[in-house]
């Protein structure tokens, strides 16, 4: 069993801990060769994606639904999400250490990602969808919310085709070392600015572009 101060030392560290199933009590720290990065403020939006954006009446919420949103994602067949980091990550969201991106249709969930910051770092855990584009338009907001509010790093751990298509990168365990440490040195505060609305994100794109 670990504590939440020893994920924190993980993750300033460059290694993170998963359980092999919700029923396996046991918890290992991974140090892949390879680590996911997602472009902060940067991510890739398709044609489909803009219209989505442009039109929908989704909102998104900072820390408004935390246990809900780790609950759904660790609700499929297969989840590496235990009984002992629910419990971790509970005493992090406490700590002001882990944080819940929800996106919501009116009053109900529709998706999210939680994840842990440590200075200018966010370390994104895990995403789940209920509505087809929910994670993409969490994802995308939230690396523009952490654009307005300072960080330099959003780590996804394995990179992924999903991840992919949104830009995501590839780079070497020694290379994410390098960016982790120069992250984690400066501070920075989520909770600094409201989260962007989907129509902000795209007008801010249209300027800069």
């Amino acid at each position: 069993m670990i504590s939440a101060e020893q994920m924190l030392w993980g993750y300033a560290n460059g290694i993170f801990p998963m359980a092999g199933s919700a029923e396996d009590p046991t918890l290992m720290w991974f140090d892949p060769q390879h680590r996911g990065i997602l472009p902060i403020g940067g991510v890739r939006i398709s044609k489909s994606m803009r219209q989505h954006l442009r039109k929908t009446r989704w909102r998104p919420v900072l820390n408004g639904q935390f246990s809900a949103v780790v609950h759904a994602c660790a609700a499929r067949p297969e989840t590496w999400i235990n009984a002992d980091l629910h419990r971790i990550y509970a005493d992090l969201f406490q700590m002001g250490a882990a944080h819940s991106f929800e996106i919501m249709d009116g009053d109900q969930l529709v998706g999210g990602v939680f994840g842990l910051t440590i200075g200018r770092a966010f370390f994104g855990e895990s995403m789940f969808f209920h509505r087809t584009n929910a994670s993409k338009t969490a994802l995308i907001l939230l690396s523009a919310h952490l654009a307005n509010c300072g960080f330099t790093l959003f780590d996804t751990q394995y990179p992924t085709s999903h991840l992919q298509s949104l830009g995501g990168l590839t780079i070497a365990r020694e290379d994410y070392r390098r960016r982790l440490a120069r992250a984690i040195r400066q501070p920075a505060d989520i909770t600094a600015l409201p989260p962007p609305s989907p129509q902000a994100v795209l007008q801010a794109m249209t300027q800069t572009s």
